[in-house]
């Protein structure tokens, strides 16, 4: 008896808590979703959806959050730095899965890196990689006096072919990241590493765009048949995916081939393929080398592009640290980085590039792995998560005046603290992101720094003028998940005879 009274009891109290996690679901699953625009039976908000530039039409959706629903699928819209940090990085355990993107990932084939890449042992070996390598700031400092070099080397360059401005921010920054990852140094004015790079990195931020391809949305039509109408990012993908294989293959063979000849430079591949590694090691290097080669090849090209935009709209900001470089370095040489402590409102501009023009405007999209309750609103498991970083990056309530370029926003006075540091924000959020976002952020900001600080101590520059006309630079950027500020024309002048010898100077 004794026996059955305790069997009882216990399955009274299993189906008591089964009723109780049921009644805790339904009660879960009653409660609201995050607030946004009205969706159509079915389709829910697959109307709604921008074609391009989405952070602003997400912006428009909430002050701090929003959600839409695509045929059943939940995407919910963070615009706010504080909730962002409380969900990405508080509850990143929940919320750093990345979701199924059609066309970037599984049909382009950026899934096999890094940011795309599903949890599994792959990614555990790649982040154990980019952990070792990348853990602390040290790898990345060791290549700061070849920061400047290259960085020296382009002021020539800008001064005799100033129209072609883009082209060489583009050369020096791919310099830069391929003497990083793989130990290749480009020679020609038009080598193609560089074309490479520029069309690889396009195509991965129009694939990768949430409103840009439909297959982004409903990862389903990735099964469609070629032949089926409407099909035709189908092709585009393939396309696409074998610029990608070039732009991975090609300078991990070339490291291959230097290592064979015995005239490898030292990079962070070299350091991987010597130790001896199996084929699906080498996979694993070979891919992250070539998320580390995408991540500084046009990131870094837009923000130092915004600097001279901004200066061009600004030239109260561009003299004021002009006076300052005068004052504290001379006119007898270019800055270098051990001067940075002496340059508070450079270091400050360097900072409002990086707030001002929002290279990521959304990042890379979370999924959700449980359901979770947030602000008061449900978020269901699988719900897509965006952070619209643009609009917490000019967001009135953080910062003052934000669409205007003010380094002194940085600067601490008696009266004032500095605002928020927008490399908290700019480099994304999560656990995935703090595995490249100490070093992805140091070589950034140093580029900017050495960038702005060495264009300014020995140019002047000027909005454009032909016929006694003055062509007026826009504010406006380019759509895609990496953005770039629109093209523009400048002049760029030796600010003096010194000048002129520090650009032409013997290196």
């Amino acid at each position: 008896m004794l026996s059955f009274l305790v069997t009882l009891d216990i399955a009274i109290a299993l189906v008591g808590l089964v009723l109780a996690w049921r009644l805790f679901r339904l009660n879960r699953r009653a409660m609201q979703f995050p607030p946004g625009p009205r969706g159509l039976p079915f389709i829910g908000n697959l109307l709604d959806m921008p074609s391009e530039k989405e952070w602003l039409t997400f912006a428009k959706w909430g002050e701090k959050y929003a959600s839409v629903s695509i045929l059943g699928r939940r995407l919910v819209i963070i615009n706010s730095a504080q909730m962002a940090v409380n969900i990405l990085d508080k509850k990143s355990s929940i919320y750093s899965d990345r979701p199924v993107v059609g066309m970037a990932g599984e049909l382009v084939g950026w899934k096999e890196s890094l940011p795309l890449m599903p949890y599994g042992a792959r990614f555990r070996n790649q982040r154990r990689l980019a952990h070792q390598l990348f853990g602390n700031n040290a790898f990345m400092k060791r290549f700061l006096p070849m920061l400047e070099l290259e960085t020296r080397r382009s002021l020539e360059k800008i001064l005799t072919v100033p129209e072609d401005l883009s082209k060489h921010i583009r050369k020096t920054a791919g310099s830069i990241i391929l003497q990083i990852s793989h130990g290749y140094m480009i020679q020609e004015e038009d080598d193609p590493s560089v074309e490479l790079a520029e069309r690889t990195l396009k195509q991965f931020s129009l694939a990768m765009a949430s409103g840009g391809f439909l297959v982004n949305l409903i990862p389903i039509l990735t099964r469609i048949p070629d032949w089926f109408p409407g099909a035709g990012f189908k092709q585009t993908a393939r396309e696409w995916g074998s610029t990608l294989n070039e732009f991975i293959e090609k300078p991990h063979n070339y490291v291959k081939q230097e290592m064979a000849a015995g005239t490898a430079r030292r990079s962070f591949t070299l350091s991987q393929l010597e130790r001896g590694v199996d084929a699906d090691e080498e996979s694993d290097i070979k891919w992250l080398a070539g998320s580390l080669y995408a991540g500084g090849a046009d990131t870094t090209v837009a923000s130092i592009y915004a600097f001279f935009k901004a200066m061009l709209l600004y030239p109260d900001v561009q003299a004021k640290a002009q006076a300052e470089i005068d004052a504290v370095v001379g006119d007898d040489r270019l800055p270098r980085f051990d001067d940075r402590e002496r340059l508070p409102y450079v270091n400050a501009l360097a900072l409002e590039v990086t707030r001002w023009h929002t290279v990521g405007p959304t990042g890379l999209p979370h999924r959700v792995t449980e359901d979770d309750v947030q602000f008061g609103y449900f978020i269901p498991k699988g719900s897509l998560i965006y952070a619209n970083i643009w609009k917490m990056l000019h967001d009135p309530a953080v910062y003052d005046q934000p669409f205007e370029f003010r380094p002194e926003r940085f600067i601490r006075t008696e009266i004032k603290e500095p605002e928020f540091d927008p490399h908290k924000l700019a480099f994304g959020f999560g656990r995935r992101c703090v595995l490249i976002k100490n070093p992805g952020m140091v070589l950034a900001d140093a580029s900017i720094f050495i960038s702005c600080a060495m264009v300014l101590a020995v140019f002047n520059i000027s909005k454009y003028s032909e016929n006694g006309v003055v062509f007026e630079p826009d504010m406006e950027h380019t759509a895609g998940s990496i953005s770039h500020p629109t093209p523009f024309k400048c002049m760029i002048k030796a600010r003096s005879g010194k000048a002129l010898g520090l650009i032409n100077e013997e290196m």
